[in-house]
C-alpha cells in the first residue's frame, strides 16, 4: 500500500494563502492614486519602492526614518507583495541591451552636423 501525506503541504498553502489575504487588506491599488501604483493604505508610499529599498540593502529603520506613517509589519511585507503580483510595463532587464543594430548605419555626430 501506498500511503501519501498531504496535512503538512495543505498546511503551508492555507497559512500562505491566508499570509497573502492579510498583505492584500493592507495594500490599495486605485487609478485615482498615483495612477493605480499599489500603495500601503492610507499612504501614497510605493510598495514597490519599499521592496526595492530593502533590496538595496536599506534596513527597515532607515526606511522608518523617512517614512514614519509606516510600519515594520508593512515593511516586512513589501517584498512578499512585489513577489506575488510582479510589477507590469517595461521589463526591468533590457534584452536589446548589449546587441548591435541590424540593417543600420551608424554616423559620428559631428559628420552629420558638417554635412547639413
Amino acid at each position: 500500500m501506498l500511503f501519501v501525506e498531504f496535512k503538512a503541504a495543505r498546511r503551508k498553502v492555507e497559512s500562505q494563502l491566508k499570509q497573502l489575504a492579510s498583505i492584500e487588506q493592507m495594500v490599495v491599488s486605485n487609478p485615482e492614486i498615483m495612477r493605480g501604483t499599489p500603495v500601503f493604505k492610507g499612504t501614497r508610499i510605493p510598495v514597490d519602492l519599499v521592496a526595492d529599498m530593502l533590496a538595496d540593502g536599506a534596513t527597515a529603520e532607515e526606511i522608518l526614518e523617512g517614512y514614519p506613517t509606516l510600519s515594520r509589519e508593512k515593511i516586512a511585507i513589501a517584498p512578499l507583495y512585489m513577489r506575488a503580483f510582479p510589477r507590469r510595463g517595461r521589463p526591468s532587464r533590457r534584452p536589446w541591451e548589449g546587441k548591435k543594430a541590424r540593417g543600420r548605419e551608424s554616423y559620428a555626430l559631428g559628420t552629420l552636423l558638417k554635412s547639413a
